[in-house]
């Protein structure tokens, strides 16, 4: 037996307040449920728990005050150092709603550090990587990297891929069925 899906993601923070600010107001979660470090005997650290639908939690914000408070690098300065966690990845429901919500958070000034663009190698306009999905990249107040995307690709039974729009992707081939 395995998982059948990818759930939440669980995050460091280092100002709380700021971040479910961020968050409800940049990406529209919903502030589901706080608890204090230590309300647990087994858990030492703050955390809130925030939603997009009607599970519990979609993300976690884990702030714990003792850790050292640095911003993440920025993408094209992270470089060197440890092997660390590179980014998660919302889904909008189509490309009408992928273009507004870029458009919004254009307007808000939402720190962009890649797209919009389209993760293609059979479109003319696809800038030669895979997914079939157009995404844009932007950083939340500790320089997490949030990929926000439409259309991704889907996996036909024979391994080939398949765009959104029923198109199948011939010499396109999944590695593992």
């Amino acid at each position: 037996m395995y998982p059948k899906c990818m759930q939440h993601v669980a995050i460091e923070v280092r100002d709380p307040e700021r971040s479910i600010a961020w968050y409800r107001e940049v990406l529209g979660f919903k502030l589901t449920e706080r608890h204090p470090a230590h309300e647990h005997p087994d858990i030492p650290v703050e955390l809130t728990f925030m939603r997009l639908g009607e599970v519990h939690h979609e993300i976690v914000l884990v702030h714990n005050p003792h850790k050292e408070s640095t911003r993440k690098p920025l993408p094209q300065e992270d470089r060197a150092g440890p092997v660390n966690f590179h980014h998660f990845a919302l889904e909008c429901d189509n490309r009408e709603e992928w273009i507004a919500f870029v458009a919004r958070v254009e307007a808000m000034d939402v720190e962009i550090v890649r797209g919009p663009v389209l993760h293609s190698f059979t479109q003319a306009r696809g800038d030669g990587s895979w997914g079939e999905n157009e995404a844009v990249y932007i950083l939340d107040p500790d320089g997490h990297r949030i990929e926000i995307f439409c259309d991704l690709a889907l996996i036909d039974p024979d391994g080939t891929h398949r765009s959104v729009y029923g198109d199948r992707l011939e010499g396109t081939r999944t590695e593992e069925l």
